[in-house]
């Protein structure tokens, strides 16, 4: 039996996953994995699901405070977070209407600090998509900004759709031009850090190259291990904790994403 293990002390174990649709990862496994897991928090991203859809126990896992923002156009985005730790608070806005009907963020507020689940466009499908990513991104670090300037812990998990540098993408020179991989986009990621302060708690403690978090359908691109790495936990200079562990699950798969575990001190 694995011991349950309380925000606050010792250490804690934040997962995140795009689940590419709650409902067809459920059918994968992925509610039996997280229940061995035993995670603090889990953050999920691209549930597709109306609550009216997911009223089943499998999803609302023992144990946890379990809250979803739902997009309002049925089987598009959305996103979850489940706390074992009573949240504080909880924001399920970004105060931009454009987005928030797309159930991109959900933010709990917990004794140590704020925790965020969110889902950043794909500009993929055609310039209208890529100019909303931007925006998104304009909003995103304002958020960064005021909690920085607020002294606030700030951790957000989740799938930014963006690699950062060469060792995050397979096909790097062949992506320049496509987005998720366009310089604007990774001078943004370049912007948080350098000037913002954030650290992306996986590369802080891993720099070996082609650990990739997404694998495109076509191509038999997971087995050849293509991929890209657009899956992150971020947190800035106030948040109490550093990364002692981090994995990528790959022994199954509940997505064409892989889950993102790290461990805090």
């Amino acid at each position: 039996m694995k011991i349950s293990i309380q925000v606050g002390e010792k250490e804690i174990k934040i997962i995140t996953l795009n689940v590419n649709g709650i409902r067809a990862a459920n059918k994968k496994g992925l509610f039996n994995w997280l229940s061995e897991e035993n995670a603090d928090i889990v953050c999920l991203q691209e549930v597709r699901a109306q609550l009216d859809d997911i009223q089943g126990d499998e999803y609302w896992p023992n144990g946890y405070h379990c809250f979803h923002n739902q997009a309002v156009k049925k089987g598009y985005s959305g996103v979850a977070i489940f706390t074992k730790e009573k949240p504080e608070s909880l924001i399920d806005t970004m105060e931009s209407e454009e987005f928030d009907q797309e159930g991109r963020y959900i933010e709990c507020s917990l004794k140590e600090f704020k925790i965020a689940s969110a889902y950043f466009p794909s500009g993929s499908s055609g310039d209208i998509r890529q100019e909303a990513k931007y925006r998104f991104l304009d909003f995103f670090e304002k958020k960064i900004a005021q909690y920085n300037q607020s002294k606030t812990a700030f951790i957000f998990c989740g799938d930014i759709n963006i690699v950062h540098k060469e060792i995050d993408i397979k096909n790097w020179k062949s992506n320049q031009k496509n987005s998720g991989c366009l310089p604007e986009e990774r001078a943004w990621l370049d912007k948080i850090i350098d000037e913002h302060g954030c650290t992306d708690a996986f590369r802080s403690i891993n720099t070996k190259p082609e650990e990739y978090t997404w694998w495109s359908n076509r191509g038999n691109a997971y087995n050849n291990n293509v991929g890209w790495r657009i899956d992150y936990q971020f947190y800035n200079k106030f948040f109490p904790k550093a990364p002692l562990r981090s994995s990528i699950y790959k022994k199954e798969r509940f997505s064409d994403h892989a889950p993102l575990i790290i461990d805090y001190e």
